[in-house]
């Protein structure tokens, strides 16, 4: 682990101005960084610690919208009376998530910033595109069980590990950014993550010392009746082979709204537009559920070690679906 500075601004606006700064890095619950740092994967020269200067809070505001402090602890948003009862695939992502210690320290923000736990990305001793532009990706030829399906490019098969961006990205959630100078902009969660393409080093929209300040969720009948389902090797502590976070709302019989989100099999939280579409308007029966779940695997880019998740992400909907509609 080399040597670092550590700030601690007494404002946000103190903090924003250093954010930019060569080798620079905010930090508050440190869960994921410090063991990056640790392991020399990440390498700061400079962290400014945030704590106490972005919201904590979990609040509904007057259009009945979720509003999450990117400071909130995931144990509270996961235990929270109202995103239990309104947001239910939020509530158990979070509970599905690393272990109850990392979710009393662990935040909002820094969840949704959570780098990929890729073996060759983890690991210094081996190239890595991520890591080192242009060094390769041994990920394609090697070991690739955990890895991406689906969004992934010649550069890079890396997943997005975290659970809780899963059900936000079926919530059509939004994030309220904050930029140095003070500007704010609201991005839909749909559009913060990018894809690897050619430059997978790069993961987010985030600009030069950009900071997440809250999650906006909105609140709809489909969200009330959302699931979140986990498929790992083990029962804790561990992260997703697939998930799928599902919400659905039924009407008489029919669907009249549902949004999927997969992970586990994609660089971001992935939607799966073709499956939504086979499914609206058509009645919620298993027979529904079935052949549109069969569609979940288009386009998918699969290795010798990871094509049995095409046939686990039909599973793993149509159990969302289920449990949803019931």
């Amino acid at each position: 682990m080399e040597g670092f500075t550590l700030a601690q601004p007494r404002s946000l606006d103190d903090a924003l101005a250093a954010g930019p700064q060569a080798g620079a890095k905010y930090i508050a619950g440190g869960t994921d960084l410090m063991q990056l740092a640790k392991d020399n994967v990440e390498t700061p020269h400079h962290l400014i610690d945030i704590e106490g200067l972005l919201p904590d809070t979990i609040s509904t505001a007057t259009d009945g919208s979720l509003q999450l402090g990117a400071l909130a602890r995931m144990v509270e948003v996961a235990t929270h009376a109202d995103v239990r009862s309104s947001w239910p695939a939020l509530s158990e992502a979070l509970l599905l998530s690393a272990s109850p210690q990392i979710r009393n320290m662990g935040t909002v923000g820094g969840n949704l910033l959570q780098r990929t736990r890729c073996g060759y990305f983890r690991d210094v001793g081996f190239s890595c595109n991520k890591r080192s532009p242009g060094s390769g990706c041994p990920a394609i030829p090697g070991e690739s069980r955990g890895l991406g399906v689906l969004g992934v490019s010649d550069h890079c098969i890396a997943t997005h590990p975290s659970d809780m961006p899963v059900a936000l990205m079926a919530m059509d959630a939004s994030l309220q950014l904050v930029s140095p100078g003070g500007g704010t902009r609201l991005v839909p969660f749909a559009e913060f993550y990018r894809l690897p393409g050619s430059t997978p080093e790069i993961e987010t929209n985030l600009l030069p010392g950009e900071l997440i300040v809250a999650v906006v969720v909105p609140r709809s009948a489909s969200a009330r009746r959302s699931r979140y389902v986990k498929v790992r090797d083990r029962a804790s502590f561990e992260f997703a082979v697939v998930s799928a976070a599902v919400a659905l709302e039924v009407t008489d019989g029919t669907v009249r709204n549902v949004r999927i989100a997969m992970g586990g099999v994609a660089p971001r939280p992935w939607r799966l537009s073709q499956v939504e579409a086979a499914l609206q308007g058509r009645p919620a029966t298993p027979e529904s559920f079935q052949e549109a779940a069969s569609l979940a695997g288009e386009g998918a880019v699969t290795t010798k070690d990871n094509a049995f998740k095409v046939k686990l992400m039909e599973r793993a909907i149509l159990r969302g679906l289920q449990l949803a509609s019931a």
